[in-house]
């Protein structure tokens, strides 16, 4: 069993840990937040003082944190990761950040000796609580084959995009991807329940036809038709809506440097960056069925 520093403990870090610790490994975590921490030493694991005093001794560092300005005060500040993780460690960064921000907290890492990969993840809450993440890797063909066991323990899938900063853009794509369906799917719900269709009826017809999509199979976002999701429990937890905002930012940015044309991209960002700016960016992104349907959201 491997030693591992998890730092970040929010919506998607806490049960990532939580998977590592059952696994039977020695896990280290911290947090700026005690109550995290604490959940987390009532399953087994230590707790330390700081990321610094976190990732002495370990062989993995894992780290899941809401944006790139986070990452780099992590591995970049003063008295950071970097200057206190033994050189023989292995450096994961599951957030989900700018490309070149990776780059640069990888070339960083190189520098120190210190091999490091970008690994951003697919699936939400509900797949870091089964274990069922897909991971999508950036980085040293070398250095995520020996991340890839840990990864493992954590999600279904492993993937390697290229190298450092690929992952990222894998993901970027593919949370674009995302917002879009999302939106289409809850248009589609919104436009036959005011026709008077049940919406689980109409999720059964559309899952069963050409219009079947991800959101239907395993996060409908209207409320009462799937359970276990956001939306059945008044959209809290998840994905929420100011991170899908910031991701669609991200990929913009990305279609402007290589003038790409991405228009559905640019609409879902609008859609969701006015959505959180009605005071519901702590809600999951499924809410934006509500936002649509011109609903107040309690």
């Amino acid at each position: 069993m491997a030693k591992i520093a998890f730092i970040g403990l929010g919506n998607m870090g806490s049960p990532m840990a939580g998977n590592l610790i059952k696994a039977g490994h020695e896990v280290t975590v911290y947090d700026l937040v005690p109550e995290a921490v604490s959940k987390l030493t009532d399953a087994g694991a230590n707790a330390a003082g700081s990321a610094a005093e976190a990732v002495k001794g370990v062989e993995y560092v894992v780290s899941m944190l809401p944006a790139g300005r986070h990452v780099q005060d992590l591995y970049l500040g003063d008295g950071g990761v970097l200057e206190a993780v033994d050189s023989s460690a292995t450096v994961i960064d599951c957030s989900t950040i700018a490309a070149e921000e990776a780059r640069a907290v990888n070339a960083a890492a190189a520098e120190r000796g210190v091999a490091m990969i970008d690994a951003p993840v697919s699936g939400g809450v509900g797949g870091a609580e089964k274990a069922t993440l897909t991971f999508i890797c950036g980085g040293d063909e070398a250095a995520v084959d020996h991340a890839r066991p840990i990864l493992e323990v954590m999600g279904k899938a492993v993937f390697r995009a290229g190298p450092a900063g690929a992952g990222q853009v894998g993901k970027m794509c593919n949370n674009m991807l995302l917002a879009i369906q999302m939106i289409g799917t809850s248009e589609a719900l919104n436009l036959g329940t005011a026709y008077g269709l049940d919406p689980e009826a109409l999720s059964e017809i559309m899952k069963a036809s050409s219009g079947n999509n991800w959101a239907l199979q395993v996060y409908n976002p209207y409320p009462g038709v799937m359970d276990g999701v956001p939306a059945s429990r008044g959209y809290q937890g998840g994905f929420l809506v100011d991170l899908m905002t910031k991701d669609l930012g991200l990929a913009m940015n990305m279609s402007l440097e290589k003038g790409t044309a991405t228009p559905l991209g640019a609409a879902a960002r609008n859609l969701y960056r006015l959505h959180g700016a009605a005071g519901h960016g702590g809600l999951d992104f499924s809410s934006i069925l509500q936002f649509l349907a011109g609903n107040d959201i309690e």
